[in-house]
């Protein structure tokens, strides 16, 4: 072996140790300590990703939880009470039960309700659509139709519904992430409190016009008359803005304001039909 090869050999060999040493020192120096829960936490997590924790995934929920060590104000949706509990043992706190949400669509504006007065050609997303104009239909507040919140859903519970034009939530299938929520152009989705059997009672509208405007405009929309929110004996319904609101946190699910609406704003879901009262035929006089 010539002496120019072995040179080559050893210093080759000299350099890797040297930068190996460099490398070593170097990590030293700027290693940033991570505390070992969070890697803990994060597997006690869905992975679901969905970002309805309100951070940009579930490693950055699972850092902001260690790093306040507190649950204060955190939550998953998707895990719900049971991991948010296994999250608590975890860290060493006490986790508090949250009411579990579901998504609602607060519009009944169909095809059958509010017509189409022109047609909209563009890119057929609801955000762009939202930027250029106010819809087909002579309703500027209700659903475009275009389905940005069925794309937005990482767990199936959504289906755009050919025949009405709306997207349809899957209960059983969904989390609660609020992903339609952020989704929508026209805030059209809520998270209301998750009932037994999926009953709720809401107004499913969005419009603020005022009452004549908004009936021309829909068939259904709420007019802001006020029947609902005088009907009401646990003050879950209040006006603003010429439209009614159901607080679901407050609603006993009583259907009263169902049937005091003029327009059938107010939609009741997951019931078993009314009974239908029979009146007794009055009976003839004694002579």
């Amino acid at each position: 072996m010539s002496a120019s090869l072995i040179y080559t050999i050893i210093t080759i060999s000299s350099l890797g140790v040297a930068a190996a040493i460099i490398l070593y020192f170097t990590a030293r120096k700027f290693y940033v300590y991570e505390d070992p829960r969070i890697d803990e936490v994060e597997e006690a997590l869905p992975a679901a990703n969905c970002g309805g924790c309100g951070y940009a995934g579930c490693r950055a929920f699972a850092e902001a939880i260690v790093k306040d060590n507190s649950l204060d104000d955190k939550f998953c949706p998707v895990g719900g009470n049971d991991v948010m509990k296994t999250v608590a043992e975890i860290m060493g706190l006490e986790a508090g039960d949250q009411k579990a949400r579901i998504a609602v669509l607060r519009c009944n504006g169909t095809c059958e309700f509010r017509p189409k007065t022109n047609h909209y050609e563009g890119a057929t997303t609801c955000a762009i659509a939202a930027m250029n104009y106010g819809g087909e239909t002579g309703c500027q507040y209700g659903c475009l139709g275009f389905g940005d919140c069925v794309d937005a859903c990482d767990f199936d519970a959504l289906h755009m519904d050919p025949e009405t034009g709306l997207p349809v939530v899957t209960d059983e299938n969904c989390v609660g992430c609020g992903a339609c929520v952020e989704a929508c152009p026209k805030d059209l989705f809520e998270l209301r409190k998750k009932m037994p059997k999926y009953r709720r009672v809401y107004v499913a509208c969005r419009n603020e016009d005022k009452g004549g405007v908004a009936k021309k405009s829909c068939e259904v929309a709420c007019i802001g008359c006020g029947k609902c929110e005088q009907e009401c004996k646990y003050d879950a319904i209040t006006i603003t803005n010429n439209l009614a609101f159901i607080d679901s946190d407050k609603c006993v699910l009583c259907r009263k304001c169902v049937s005091v609406c003029p327009t059938n704003a107010i939609i009741e879901e997951n019931f078993p039909p009314r009974k239908i009262k029979v009146e007794k035929e009055a009976q003839p006089a004694e002579s």
